[in-house]
């Protein structure tokens, strides 16, 4: 008699037992399914799988590439202000939010297996496009205040974005953080102000737009981890795809009512030029 038939038998259960479905997941020593993977949804499961990726070496490898990638970007920037003659920030930032669309498109375009784009409603884009705004204010600022102030100085407050986005995640979404947490923010901004020491220079509107800037990247770091986390969740590559196209018109659009783009085309040949002086094998020996 199979199980389920007849109730209260020799303690059968009236209920069917419910299949379950496999994961792929199985415990290391008898090869039973993991209980992390029962009844998990595919996302979940997904999580599961990933879980072993997550450890303190990857994510020190990712973080020091960042810091890497935003040393390079400030110098590069400041370069093409002084060396160049490039006194243009927002054509500037038009160009990064340009080359980070392409990126993300042909990550897309080669990886395969990469997570699939997330459809998202009218009101989501609502969100994308407000968020498009706060994130080319933070990028078009930051670059036009490297025109005022040094990139150590640059650096030295930015490494203040951790703790002004402690003090907006406690007000704005009730975060708490450790005492822990908290002081880690002495040695990293103590050690930046170290390392550039006697090498700072800056003026009274540099400073100011420079603060600014501060508050603009602890935003974008705030609302940029709701948008990744929150209810709509999605992929960091995936936010750039929709969020980039939107920045570009918008920051191009500042440099034309500024006046960058004609003086850009007015100057175009002399730039140019020096561009190619800057890179000519006779001029590099």
């Amino acid at each position: 008699m199979r199980r389920g038939e007849v109730a209260g038998q020799e303690g059968w259960s009236a209920t069917p037992e419910r299949p379950t479905e496999s994961t792929g997941v199985m415990d290391i020593e008898d090869g039973s399914k993991s209980p992390l993977a029962v009844d998990a949804e595919p996302s979940e499961q997904r999580k599961v799988a990933t879980l072993e990726y997550s450890t303190p070496w990857v994510a020190g490898a990712w973080l020091l590439a960042w810091v890497i990638n935003n040393i390079g970007v400030n110098i590069l920037n400041k370069s093409a202000f002084q060396f160049v003659d490039f006194p243009y920030p927002y054509a500037l930032s038009a160009v990064h939010m340009l080359c980070n669309y392409l990126g993300a498109e042909v990550y897309y375009a080669v990886k395969k297996s990469a997570p699939q784009r997330k459809v998202l409603s009218p009101e989501q884009y609502k969100t994308i496009l407000g968020f498009s705004v706060l994130f080319a204010a933070n990028i078009a600022i930051g670059n036009a205040s490297l025109k005022y102030v040094s990139v150590t100085f640059n650096q030295v407050m930015r490494s203040l974005v951790p703790g002004m986005v402690m003090i907006m995640g406690g007000l704005l979404l009730n975060k708490t953080y450790s005492t822990q947490q908290k002081l880690s923010l002495i040695p990293v901004c103590f050690g930046v102000m170290l390392a550039c020491k006697g090498e700072m220079y800056f003026s009274t509107l540099g400073f100011f737009v420079t603060c600014f800037c501060v508050a603009l990247a602890a935003s974008k770091t705030v609302v940029s981890s709701l948008v990744m986390t929150g209810e709509m969740k999605m992929q960091p590559l995936d936010l750039l795809c929709k969020m980039c196209p939107l920045a570009f018109v918008e920051i191009l659009t500042l440099s034309l009512l500024s006046g960058e783009l004609s003086s850009i085309w007015s100057r175009w040949d002399e730039i140019t030029q020096v561009v190619f002086l800057m890179h000519s094998p006779y001029t590099a020996v």
